[in-house]
Parts: C-alpha cells; structure tokens; sequence
C-alpha cells in the first residue's frame, strides 16, 4: 500500500481533507494510507516549543531543526524508502509528470513548514524540496495535500473508472477537452451535436480537436512542447471551423 506521511503543527487539517470525496473512499478501501504526524509531539519540555526568533534579527519566528528533524527520522523508521520532501516556494515545481512519477514509489513523507520557515540545518534530513507555484501560503499543508490529492488520483483503484486519469489534463501535454451533461440546451447554449451521435471515433476526434484548440489558445507553454503529427493538424483546423461558425 502507498503510504503518505504529513508533518506538520496543525496534522487535523489534513486528516479532515482526506475523509472527503475520492481521497475518503479510497482511504476508507485501502488504496493509500495516511500518517498525519504532529511534530509538536517531538518538541521538548512542558509547552513543547517548536519555534524561536531568528539568529541575525528579522521579523517573524522560525521553526527549530531539533523538533522537525525528529519527526522525519520517526517516519524514515516507519516508512523506509520513502523519499522526504519539504513543501516550500524555493523547490522544484511540482507538476503532473512528478505526481506520476511520486505515484510509483513507495509512499511518501510530506514536510509542511510555518511560520517564516524552517531552520536550514533541516536540509541534510531530506531528500528535496516541492513547490506548487511562485506564491507565499501561511503554511505548507495546503501544497501537501495537492500533491497528497494530484497523487492519489494516479494509485490503482483510486478513481471508480480506470480510464478516468487517461484523458484528463497534462495527461499527455495537452489540455483536457471540453464536457458536457444533461440538459442538452441550457439558456440557448446546445450540446454539441456530435456528442449525441453515438459515433465514438468521431467523438474521439472530436474531443482530440478540441484538446488541441484549448492547449494552444490558453497554454502556449505546453503548446510550444507539443509536437503537431498531419493527423492533429487537421483536427486542429477542424475545431477552429466549428468554433468560427459557432461565433457566426
């Protein structure tokens, strides 16, 4: 089983995210396993402090090494092999190729630093450093449960239909296509017709176009990676006649 391992000073906020929804039912059945760890719990004396004012002055507390250290080593004892990673704004972006990747291992042990961050004799202890975009958040949890969620999502048996993850976005470079649900007319706007069809190769092309178009109108990163084969070329100027006649 894939066992996820959270440190942090608030493990409540993790827990109550994955009760919910997919993640919920997928703990519930077994797919992963999760290990919210308070670090509070390897600081010492009465209050257990986990912080203190910075050596050199400056605003703000940062978080002791001896506590965090403690804490990683615990669950390096629990989960061998599991890489350790630290949530914060200075890692590597994490991104739909590493939640696959991460998906393969062993589990993983998730850091979540607060306050103005943590001691930097922490680094020795883990194995690298994840980053969900170039922003400030009050505390790491809220980046480990994404990679917690973008993870799970990748586990055999996570999702109800196998063949969920095969079309969704960054799958394979592209954006995902448009959907579609009951009614078919709401407020004038129509489900397109070739959804009705029950043709599902011409769905299938379909969806392909429409992939195509949205990458490269509202992604060019992604879209400058994408190698065009004649096949896409033509599906491409498909959905754009379909988009040019629907704005007519």
């Amino acid at each position: 089983m894939f066992d996820f391992s959270i440190l942090s000073l608030f493990p409540n906020l993790i827990e109550g995210y994955a009760q919910e929804s997919i993640l919920g039912r997928a703990l519930a059945q077994g797919v992963f396993g999760l290990h919210a760890v308070d670090i509070r719990a390897f600081a010492e004396g009465k209050h257990r402090v986990v912080d203190d004012v910075p050596y050199g002055g400056g605003a703000g507390m940062v978080m002791k090494a001896e506590p965090v250290v403690l804490a990683i080593e615990a669950s390096r004892r629990q989960f061998p092999g599991a890489p350790v990673w630290l949530m914060g704004p200075g890692g590597q972006r994490f991104g739909h190729g590493l939640a696959r990747q991460l998906a393969g291992g062993p589990g993983l042990i998730l850091v979540c630093g607060r306050y103005e961050g943590i001691d930097e004799r922490v680094r020795p202890y883990i194995d690298g450093e994840l980053s969900i975009g170039d922003y400030i958040l009050t505390g790491g949890e809220l980046a480990a449960l994404c990679v917690m969620d973008a993870v799970v999502r990748l586990l055999p048996r996570a999702l109800g239909n196998a063949e969920s993850t095969a079309s969704e976005s960054f799958e394979n470079g592209l954006l995902e296509y448009p959907h579609y649900t009951r009614p078919p007319v709401f407020r004038g706007a129509s489900v397109p017709q070739i959804l009705l069809s029950g043709n599902h190769a011409r769905i299938a092309a379909w969806r392909h176009g429409q992939s195509l178009r949205r990458t490269q109108a509202w992604r060019p990163d992604l879209w400058a990676q994408h190698k065009l084969s004649p096949e896409e070329e033509d599906l491409l100027e498909q959905a754009a006649d379909v988009c040019s006649s629907n704005e007519e």
